[in-house]
């Protein structure tokens, strides 16, 4: 039989057996899917740690209380509360003959706040911070100004809104915040009304900076942050900007050797302060995502193999079921190999239609993906690239011929008289 007797033979025996092709289809589609997927989202999640890289620049360093490998997770990650940095610590890394390639150096504390104006309240992170926190992460006001030093040495009862907190307690009132009174409650507060502070500017929309979204926090000064609405004495961060990221490794030394004479530390393993460049946290970051990607792959693998496996079971029962068919083909000229071709183009056929209905289901659902992190506030980018397609496909029609080798092999090896006489 030609090829194209065959295609036809083939098409017109799979549509005879509508429910069952869409069963065996169902499992390729779930493992081509998840390829798609799990590629799609490798993709996105390197172009949103790499938009986190450039927002902050390669320039960026941070001191972190607590001892912690530089290479793993913050100790204060797991809800570990730690008091070993202090204003005084940033003071000293501010020196700059003791770390000359510093730019900037910005003190910093958050907690969850409650701030309310007349009669309208949102929830929100409050951070204490000191007037460089704009110049570290170049943030741009959309109106009034940032915290200046005065106001924060002064400990001015003042607020900075970001763009969404704004947005939420004056735009839809139609008022313009600045020199608006609003309160302030931290969620370990009692004090029920909260601590009145003035707006004097609010920040342009910035999204997120290293995965905390900018817009939704009102900035207050450190002491006021530290004292009064979180009652703590100690900062949880300190942020350093770099003169050049070429004198990263000359000022991460410079700050373990002015942290270890303040804090008395005579050996590296006794240090209670951690420094973090973005390199490290790049590489957690991909640390995780591709652990992830590994896991997800081997679930869609295992998903491609059930879809196999389901072919396979198919396949021996569509042999079962077409032995006379065979038979008489046989008897009339067929050759084994046509017999064996018919019967590996099926399987072929039923990967290849579940590999192309997985690629465009995965496509959808990682555009949704894409859709709800950007919703969210993330730059996460949608691709789904030409190899990710070749591969997905490859690997699905791989799987038909794979395992709907043994069933062709069976089909070809029949005795054409045995198998006219099978009832």
């Amino acid at each position: 039989m030609d090829i194209l007797g065959t295609i036809k033979l083939v098409f017109r025996t799979l549509l005879a057996r509508k429910g069952r092709s869409f069963l065996t289809i169902l499992g390729i589609v779930i493992g081509v899917a998840g390829v798609i997927i799990i590629i799609a989202l490798g993709a996105g999640a390197q172009s949103l740690i790499l938009g986190q890289v450039t927002k902050l620049g390669s320039d960026f360093l941070a001191v972190e209380p607590g001892k912690s490998n530089e290479k793993g997770p913050p100790a204060q990650l797991f809800g570990i509360v730690i008091t070993t940095l202090v204003k005084e610590d940033a003071d000293a890394l501010a020196d700059s003959s003791r770390v000359p390639h510093a730019k900037v150096i910005n003190s910093m504390v958050r907690g969850l706040g409650t701030v309310s104006w007349q009669g309208r309240a949102i929830d929100t992170n409050v951070v204490g911070t000191d007037y460089r926190y704009g110049d570290v992460f170049n943030l741009k006001m959309q109106e009034g100004q940032f915290l200046d030093q005065q106001q924060e040495r002064g400990n001015a009862n003042v607020a900075v809104l970001g763009y969404s907190v704004s947005r939420e307690l004056f735009d839809k009132a139609g008022v313009n915040p600045i020199g608006q009174v609003i309160k302030i409650r931290s969620s370990s507060q009692e004090k029920a009304g909260g601590i009145p502070l003035r707006v004097i500017g609010v920040v342009a929309e910035t999204g997120t900076a290293f995965f905390q979204d900018m817009d939704d926090q009102v900035f207050v000064p450190l002491a006021i942050g530290q004292q009064q609405l979180l009652g703590i004495r100690y900062l949880q961060m300190i942020h350093v900007k770099v003169d050049s990221s070429e004198n990263i490794g000359q000022t991460i030394s410079d700050i373990k050797n002015v942290m270890n004479q303040r804090h008395r530390i005579q050996k590296e393993v006794d240090a209670d302060y951690t420094v973090r460049n973005i390199a490290d946290a790049v590489d957690i970051l991909n640390t995780i995502t591709n652990a992830l990607r590994i896991f997800l792959t081997a679930m869609a693998a295992i998903a491609l193999i059930v879809g196999g496996i389901g072919i396979l079971n198919i396949m021996l029962a569509t042999v079962a079921e077409r032995t006379r068919e065979i038979g008489l083909r046989k008897a009339v000229g067929a050759s084994n190999a046509a017999i064996m071709g018919q019967f590996l183009f099926e399987a072929g056929t039923l990967t290849f239609l579940g590999g192309v209905v997985g690629i465009i289901a995965g496509s959808i659902l990682s555009y949704l993906i894409s859709l709800l992190m950007k919703y969210l506030g993330y730059d996460w980018a949608f691709v789904v690239s030409w190899w990710s397609i070749l591969l997905a496909i490859g690997v699905s029609v791989l799987t038909g011929v794979v395992f709907g080798l043994y069933p062709a092999f069976k089909a070809s090896k029949l005795n054409p008289i045995d198998a006219l006489r099978y009832e």
